[in-house]
């Protein structure tokens, strides 16, 4: 692991919500996290792995960035 933030702060480095972070790790599709005991806490890497495999060059056709039983409420 390298540069590890908290959720508040990841959220942040992403331009979401932490209410968005949270529903992402808890229903799948979010970016890569660690329980360290209590805590959650992201590696920068994985965020910037994981913002760059959403980027899209169009909103038409299928969502691929979204898993599977969430796409059907795209």
């Amino acid at each position: 692991m390298q540069q590890t933030i908290r959720v508040k702060q990841a959220a942040q480095y992403l331009s979401l919500s932490k209410s968005t972070l949270d529903k992402l790790r808890c229903f799948g599709g979010g970016p890569r996290y660690f329980k360290l005991g209590r805590a959650v806490v992201y590696d920068v890497a994985d965020l910037d792995d994981w913002k760059s495999r959403r980027g899209r060059t169009s909103t038409w056709g299928d969502n691929v960035n979204l898993p599977a039983d969430a796409a059907a409420c795209a």
